[in-house]
C-alpha cells in the first residue's frame, strides 16, 4: 500500500527563513539508505530500530540524548529533576513545562493534551505496545495546562525519564491518532504510514519496505531549518550496496549500520566520495534462546514455558553448552575489526553497568561443552553424529535476517555446534520482513519460530532500567497484544522481576550499578541471552555532508534538523 499526503503551499526551498539566517531548504535534497527498509512510522507498533530511527525524522519525544550521553531538552524548556522542582521531593512524579511556540507539521498546536494521550495510546490493555516497558510504574499522566503535563508514578522512581524520551517513546498527535487506540491501532495505515509530527520533516510518501519521501516542514519551530528542502530514505538491498552507494558512487548521502567485514570497509573508502563513522554504545550482537516449544502448529497464545517448555532448551546445560561452543574472539576479527570488542554482557556501556562476572565466555571451550552434554545425559545414542536423550534429539533451527556478516556468523556457529554432536539448520529472513512486527506474519523476532535467532540490539540513554525490564514474566509477545512485547525469549523469573522492582526504587547511582549488573548476570548465567559481539555503530556519509554526529545513545538520525550540504569551493 501506498500512503501519499503532501504538503500545502509553495515549494519549501522556496521559503525564507529570518533575516541574517540561512534559507530553509536551500541545500535541495538529501538522500539516505536504510538497506533494512522500515514498514512502518509508528515506533510504538514496532521494537525495530530501523522504524524508530526513520520515524524521528518526523516524531520527536520530549527530551533525548545527545552523542555524548547527555539528556537534552527538546520539545521542553528544560530537563526535570529534584533540583529544578521538576521531579516531586518523594519521587513519585515528574513534571514536564512544554517550550512555547511548537507546532504540529500541520499547523496546529502542539499541547499537553498530545502528551498525554500518548500515554494513553500506549498504555491501552489492548494496544499491544512494542514501547510498554517505558511506561512501567506510571498511575497517571495528567494536564495541567495547555503547556503542563505530570507523570505520576506508583511509587519512588529515580529515573523519571522512561515515558516521552528518546526516539523510542516519541509523543503522537491526539487528532490524528485518538480512534486508533487499543485493537485498533493496526488498523490506522494513513496514521501509521504518514504520521503528524513536530519534526523537521513531513511524509509526501510512505511505501512498505521500500521509499520514503519527505518534505522539510513548513511549521518547524527554528525558521531557518532544515536545510534540505527534501529527503528521500530507500530502504532494501544489503549493506554491501549501502556502502558503496555512499563512499563510491556517491549515489546516496548516508548509508545506515554497514554490517560489513573491516577490509570491505576500507576498500569501499578508497573511493573517496564517503567517510564512515563509528562509536560504541551498548549495541551488542547476541542469540536469543527460545524457552518455549517454538512449533508453530500449536494454538496461537498456547506457547509457554510452564505448558509447552521447549524440548530441550530448557536444560540449562544445553543453553550453557551452545555458548562455550563459541569462539567470540574470531567472529569479532572477521565480522567487525575495529567496531567490534568481546562482551560476555548484555549491557556492555556504559562502563558502570558492565559486569565482570561472566567472562568465562570470551574463551572458547569445545571440550568443556560436550563434557557438560555428557554430564547432563545428552549422548549420540544412534551413531548418527547428533546427541539425543529420552527420544528428544538436539536439533536446532537457528534464524537471522539476510546480512553477509550474519551468514558468515551462522556458517561458524554451525559447524562449532556440529562438532560438539549439536544438529543445526540455518535460515535467514529478508529484514524488512524478521524486524518488522506484522502480526499476520509468521516470521518476525516476536513470533520466533525457531529454536535460537540471532540480532542486534540496544537501547536509548544510559540508563538501561527500561531496558531490563524488557525480560520481565508477563512481557511475551502473544496474540491478546498483537504480538508485541519484548520478552522475546520468553524467560520468567519471579527473582528477575523483584531484583528489577528494586532497581525502579534505587536512586544511588552505585546501587543502581550494583543492581542493573545483578540483573545482567542472571540473564547471563541463565544463559537466557548469549551475547556474541559488542557492536559499535558503524555507518558513513558522503564527503559533501556536513553536522553529522554518530549517536549510539538515541536515534543515529537525532540531528538532521542541523545537517547541510559543505559547498565546493
Amino acid at each position: 500500500m501506498i500512503f501519499r499526503k503532501f504538503a500545502i503551499g509553495t515549494a519549501l526551498a522556496t521559503l525564507l527563513a529570518t533575516a541574517g539566517t540561512a534559507e530553509r531548504g536551500s541545500d535541495g535534497a538529501l538522500s539516505i539508505i536504510y538497506w533494512q527498509a522500515p514498514s512502518i512510522l509508528n515506533p510504538f507498533l514496532s521494537g525495530g530500530t530501523k522504524e524508530q530511527e526513520i520515524s524521528s525524522l518526523i516524531l520527536e519525544p520530549l527530551a533525548r540524548y545527545d552523542e555524548t550521553g547527555q539528556l537534552q531538552p527538546w520539545l521542553t524548556t528544560e530537563v526535570p529533576t529534584v533540583a529544578n522542582g521538576g521531579v516531586s521531593e518523594d519521587l513519585t512524579s515528574i513534571t514536564w513545562k512544554i517550550a512555547p511556540g511548537i507546532m504540529w507539521s500541520d499547523g496546529t498546536a502542539f499541547t499537553a493534551n498530545d502528551v498525554k494521550f500518548t500515554a494513553d495510546y500506549c498504555m491501552h490493555p489492548k494496544g499491544g505496545c512494542a514501547q510498554l516497558s517505558r511506561f512501567g510504574g506510571v498511575t497517571s499522566v495528567k494536564v495541567i495546562d495547555a503547556m503542563t503535563v505530570k507523570v505520576n508514578f506508583d511509587q519512588p522512581t529515580p529515573f523519571p525519564y522512561g515515558p516521552f524520551v528518546g526516539a523510542e517513546s516519541p509523543i503522537l498527535q491526539k487528532a490524528q491518532f485518538e480512534n486508533c487506540m487499543g485493537p485498533k491501532a493496526q488498523e490506522c495505515t494513513e496514521q501509521n504510514f504518514g504520521p503528524v509530527g513536530t519534526g523537521p520533516f513531513v511524509v509526501t510518501e510512505f511505501r512498505p519496505n521500500d521509499v520514503i519521501t519527505l518534505d522539510a516542514s513548513q511549521n518547524y519551530r527554528d525558521p531557518a531549518k532544515p536545510a534540505f528542502a527534501t529527503l528521500t530514505v530507500k530502504g532494501g538491498g544489503d549493506a554491501t550496496a549501502a556502502g558503496r552507494a555512499v563512499m563510491e558512487t556517491g549515489e546516496f548521502d548516508y548509508a545506515w549500520n554497514l554490517q560489513l567485514a573491516p577490509d570491505v570497509i576500507a576498500g569501499m573508502q578508497e573511493g573517496g566520495k564517503g567517510t564512515p563513522v563509528t562509536g560504541f554504545g551498548p549495541l551488542v550482537e547476541r542469540l536469543m534462546v527460545n524457552f518455549t516449544d517454538p512449533s508453530p502448529d500449536l494454538p496461537e497464545g498456547a506457547r509457554s514455558t510452564r505448558k509447552h517448555p521447549h524440548p530441550f532448551l530448557t536444560d540449562i546445560n544445553v543453553r550453557k553448552a551452545l555458548s562455550l561452543a563459541i569462539d567470540r574472539s574470531l567472529l569479532v576479527e572477521i565480522g567487525y575489526g575495529q567496531a567490534g570488542k568481546l562482551t560476555c554482557n548484555v549491557v556492555p556501556a556504559p562502563e558502570a553497568y558492565n559486569s565482570s562476572a561472566n567472562n568465562d565466555c570470551v574463551t572458547q571451550d569445545l571440550e568443556g561443552a560436550k563434557a557438560l552434554l555428557d554430564g547432563a545425559g545428552w549422548v549420540d545414542s544412534d551413531g548418527d553424529g547428533v546427541r539425543d536423550k529420552d527420544g528428544v534429539k538436539l536439533s536446532i533451527l537457528y534464524q537471522t535476517s539476510t546480512n553477509a556478516v550474519r551468514q558468515d556468523f551462522q556458517a561458524l556457529i554451525k559447524d562449532w555446534w556440529n562438532r560438539i554432536g549439536v544438529e543445526t539448520e540455518l535460515r535467514n529472513l529478508d529484514g524488512s520482513v524478521f524486524f518488522g512486527g506484522d502480526p499476520g506474519s509468521p516470521d518476525t523476532v516476536q513470533k520466533f519460530y525457531a529454536d535460537i535467532e540471532m540480532y542486534a540490539n540496544t537501547f536509548n540513554g544510559t540508563d538501561p532500567q527500561s531496558y531490563l525490564g524488557r525480560w520481565r514474566c508477563g512481557n511475551e509477545p502473544r496474540p491478546e497484544t498483537q504480538w508485541r512485547g519484548e520478552n522475546v525469549p520468553r524467560f520468567c523469573s519471579r527473582d528477575y522481576g523483584a531484583l528489577h522492582d528494586e532497581l525502579s526504587q534505587t536512586a544511588d547511582l552505585a546501587e543502581r550499578s550494583r543492581i542493573a549488573k545483578a540483573l545482567n548476570d542472571i540473564l547471563m548465567q541463565e544463559y537466557a541471552i548469549i551475547p556474541l559481539v559488542h557492536r559499535g555503530r558503524l555507518s558513513a556519509h558522503a564527503n559533501s555532508l556536513g553536522g553529522v554526529k554518530i549517536n549510539v545513545w538515541d536515534s543515529e538520525l537525532w540531528n538532521v534538523a542541523d545537517w547541510y550540504r559543505i559547498k565546493s569551493d
